[in-house]
């Protein structure tokens, strides 16, 4: 039987420390992030957001057109190459999120993650 795919965890990717929980080898994540170089020739991108950046590989994604400076959104399972700790996203998913509030956004992310506190909390107490 096929294992079935996972959503991808909503994160930030100042997330994506060595300490985080969501900075695990085959951690399914959804990342949003300002294109800063793009190479055809391997397929990797590099996306950041503030001072935060991720090595994202498009090698599966077809039909998607990159644009140095345009935002993207990734879905995919994420690699950590020892020793070094470096991280790479293996995107199954992409697509072009230009005119998003980044702002709101991460406020989104906050939110989620605080409902999702609660109703763990409240599953237990049940």
């Amino acid at each position: 039987m096929a294992s079935a795919i996972k959503s991808g965890a909503l994160v930030s990717l100042e997330d994506l420390v060595p300490s985080s929980p969501f900075f695990a080898n085959g951690s399914s994540l959804r990342v949003i992030g300002r294109l800063q170089e793009y190479s055809v020739e391997t397929a990797f991108a590099i996306i950041v957001d503030g001072r935060a950046k991720l090595k994202v590989s498009t090698v599966h994604l077809r039909d998607l057109s990159f644009r140095v400076g345009s935002i993207y959104q990734f879905i995919g399972e994420l690699r950590i190459i020892q020793p070094e700790n470096e991280a790479t996203l293996q995107a199954r998913v992409g697509r072009n999120v230009d005119g998003i509030d980044l702002n709101l956004y991460h406020e989104s992310i906050q939110m989620v993650r605080q409902f999702q506190a609660e109703y763990k909390g409240n599953q237990m107490v049940q």
